[in-house]
């Protein structure tokens, strides 16, 4: 299936979509082309609100770009490798039975799946700013982020992919 299409799949049964990467066998680039997919499109999601962070304190743009690009592209995806591996370690110890492998695709499966929503949440904090639409669109960001990742963790501690 394309990307799309899993990622629509995915708001439907995060579990299957992910059980279904698992059975397509290890594949390390396809789990850091998500990672990166998803960082990427996080960062482009940041625009709108750093937009309005420099016009309204009268500060460049370019340095919050910079500094958010930074963040985003080369810090952020060894933090999530680092995330993930203790979200294994965890499951491990309450008996899972997956590999660091799927618990690393569900991590960045659910955030890449979750990203429209933060495309979303990128454009209300840039175009209406702080306040409880901003606040709503963060909560079911991270529902969502959070039940796209325990779906899929548990499918990948199960060994729930030998479909």
């Amino acid at each position: 299936m394309s990307a799309l299409r899993d990622m629509a799949a995915t708001y439907r049964g995060p579990g299957r979509v992910l059980s279904r990467m698992l059975a397509a066998g290890q594949r390390e680039d396809r789990a850091l082309a998500v990672l990166m997919a998803a960082c990427a499109l996080i960062f482009v999601a940041q625009w709108p609100r750093l937009a309005r962070q420099a016009y309204l304190t009268g500060t460049d743009l370019n340095p919050l770009l910079g500094s958010t690009l930074l963040a985003w592209i080369f810090m952020a995806p060894l933090a999530l490798y680092m995330l993930a591996a203790l979200a294994h370690l965890v499951a491990r110890v309450l008996g899972g039975k997956g590999t660091f492998y799927g618990a690393r695709l569900a991590l960045f499966w659910a955030l890449f799946a979750s990203v429209p929503l933060l495309l979303l949440h990128g454009l209300v904090a840039g175009f209406i700013g702080p306040g409880p639409q901003l606040a709503m669109v963060g909560v079911v960001w991270l529902s969502v982020f959070g039940w796209f990742w325990v779906s899929g963790l548990l499918a990948a501690e199960r060994g729930a992919h030998d479909v």
